[in-house]
């Protein structure tokens, strides 16, 4: 088939009725297909069933300093279990806060105590006339249902292999002391799976911001989430980076062990300088006497160190990596020559980034949905779900099983040529 607007109006029409007959046959069906988030499936879930084991009634629950993890106390988390996150994540146990089961939360807990209380002294940004944030795009869409719920004005970054546009970035940033902040998914980002170049890292620990308060909000969510074994990215570290730069208090490193264990009851952390921690917790002996350290045990019984995380994200690998190809692999079959989209391959990560030629990722969602199949909801990926272009959409490929997903992609396809066709024929 030769792309779609090589065709003539009366081919065009003669295609899309043969794919509209196509698409009755499927909602005949009544199917009931999601793929709206990046939800773990059961099969990856079972994998950290052996954690609800290690710990019962009869096993000492106390740390290896002696402490009893049943109690009151150690506000910023066992030892040991900094360790643990610290490993994974490639800082020192020093630098690292360990929270509750949400690193989103922790996020939020920042944004907010900033808004209320100011970032080391500075005056807190509920107080100022204008707050203002820098959003690299298409990006995770509950990054920015916090800053538009705190009434932070947004601002698009765009975004290309090697990450945010960084001569872009410098020069606000550089200029306007009402911007506050950044969000980064820097390694297998949500949603294009892309991972931040070395130079792109070292430019960031070099900002120069006019705001003293401004800090980088590095959401490392997936830095353990590979799909391949010999294929694997590699993202520089940013604290040890921003410390060389002379810029040591610049960044917020968040992380979890949400798809790592159970997404519901793993453990967050975040990883920053001293000086910061020092903020962070004159604020955090105020609302906690500490987390669940009965659940940070729990996760530091079961792994043991950095080699079980390791092993354990093999198994997901093993589970995920045959659901990225069969979507990249339908939609290759499908979409191969018309021209009508492009998608991202990424090694690593939960989602596939999806953009049309044509201004019609709304109506291919819709589409999607009546069918039927549900997607993220076109435009989620960007600030105040506007897409300038409407043209991305986010696919989940982790929930499905295989049967389920080809039907999906199969569908997805069909539905970007079904409105392809039409928007040609307007």
């Amino acid at each position: 088939m030769k792309p779609y607007s090589n065709l003539k109006k009366d081919e065009l029409k003669k295609e899309l009725d043969t794919l509209l007959t196509e698409y009755k046959n499927y909602q005949a069906l009544n199917l009931n297909l999601n793929m709206t988030r990046g939800k773990p499936c059961i099969e990856q879930l079972n994998l950290s069933m052996g954690m609800m084991d290690v710990l019962n009634s009869s096993v000492d629950l106390t740390c290896r300093d002696g402490f009893d993890c049943r109690n009151y106390g150690v506000l910023g988390g066992i030892d040991e279990c900094k360790e643990l996150l610290g490993d994974m994540i490639e800082v020192p146990k020093e630098n690292i806060i360990i929270y509750g089961n949400s690193s989103l939360y922790v996020m939020y807990e920042c944004v907010s105590r900033s808004m209320t209380n100011g970032v080391m002294g500075s005056t807190p940004w509920s107080k100022l006339k204008k707050v203002k944030w820098l959003c690299p795009v298409p990006g995770y869409d509950r990054h920015f249902a916090i800053t538009e719920y705190f009434g932070i004005e947004m601002i698009n970054i765009p975004m290309d292999n090697n990450g945010p546009d960084m001569d872009m970035v410098e020069k606000l940033v550089s200029k306007d002391e009402s911007i506050k902040g950044i969000w980064c998914v820097p390694k297998y980002s949500n949603p294009d799976g892309t991972t931040y170049s070395e130079e792109v890292v070292k430019r960031f620990a070099r900002l120069k911001p006019k705001a003293k308060d401004f800090r980088i909000y590095w959401d490392n969510a997936y830095s353990v989430h590979h799909l391949y074994d010999d294929n694997q990215d590699f993202l520089l570290e940013i604290l040890d980076e921003c410390k060389k730069a002379g810029n040591p208090d610049i960044v917020y490193k968040f992380t979890s062990t949400s798809k790592i264990s159970f997404p519901g009851s793993g453990i967050a952390a975040l990883a920053t300088s001293e000086a910061n921690i020092k903020d962070i917790k004159n604020q955090m002996r105020i609302s906690t006497i500490g987390y669940d350290k009965v659940n940070q045990l729990r996760h530091v019984r079961f792994f043991k160190d950095l080699n079980g995380i390791k092993d354990q994200m093999k198994k997901h690998a093993e589970i995920l990596r045959p659901k990225f190809e069969l979507v990249e692999n339908v939609l290759e079959d499908e979409l191969k020559g018309l021209n009508l989209a492009v998608w991202t391959k990424p090694h690593g990560g939960y989602f596939i980034s999806l953009n049309t030629c044509l201004p019609i990722a709304t109506s291919v969602v819709d589409r999607c949905k009546k069918i039927g199949l549900e997607l993220t909801a076109a435009g989620s990926a960007f600030p105040y779900h506007k897409d300038p272009n409407d043209s991305n959409i986010r696919i989940a490929p982790s929930f499905p099983n295989l049967d389920e997903l080809k039907m999906a992609s199969k569908i997805l396809a069909l539905s970007i040529k079904i409105e392809s066709i039409l928007y040609l024929l307007k």
